[in-house]
């Protein structure tokens, strides 16, 4: 058959032709086999493999453009390239991203270290600043997690003023903070 014949049978199966994929079949199967066993080195892998190139076929033959290249060329494409994706398929998944946790320090580094020691100590001088019971309910409520009504009864103070206490001492913390 010539490749004339071959191009013309792949515009015949871009319209949906199955007399004209069946002949397609039997002129081309030999060789795109060979292609497939020759990649993947595995009988059973080509055949199934094989099958596969011309459900392919079947399905972008309208997308062959006819020009003065050998049609062949582009069905042997079609199964190499199949034939390449199912080698990488068999390949394993990289490894889960969260075995890669381990790898990695979760420590700070030095210069981390630094600027957090630096830091703490601005933040440190700053609850200086305020009022004892204050700066103690500051730290109660963002370094321990007390609740508002936890501190409240600590304090002996009601709730909203508790409130009040921790708005204000932030907001002299921020100022403090941005000198």
């Amino acid at each position: 058959m010539t490749p004339q014949d071959i191009t013309k049978l792949i515009v015949r199966v871009s319209m949906k032709d199955r007399a004209a994929f069946d002949l397609l079949y039997r002129e081309t199967s030999s060789k795109l086999f060979g292609v497939c066993l020759r990649v993947l080195r595995d009988r059973g892998e080509a055949e199934e493999a094989l099958q596969e190139v011309f459900v392919k076929i079947w399905t972008k033959a309208d997308r062959f453009a006819v020009s003065d290249l050998s049609p062949i060329s582009w069905l042997v494409a079609i199964a190499r390239n199949h034939a390449i994706d199912v080698i990488r398929a068999r390949r394993p998944a990289s490894a889960d991203i969260d075995a890669a946790l381990g790898v990695s320090d979760p420590s700070p580094g030095p210069e981390a270290m630094a600027v957090a020691g630096n830091e703490g100590m601005r933040i440190q001088n700053c609850l200086e600043e305020l009022e004892k019971d204050r700066a103690d309910a500051v730290r109660g409520a963002y370094l321990n997690g007390d609740s508002y009504t936890e501190l409240s009864q600590r304090f002996g103070v009601p709730l909203n003023t508790m409130r009040t206490w921790l708005r204000r001492s932030l907001m002299k913390l921020k100022d403090c903070l941005e000198r």
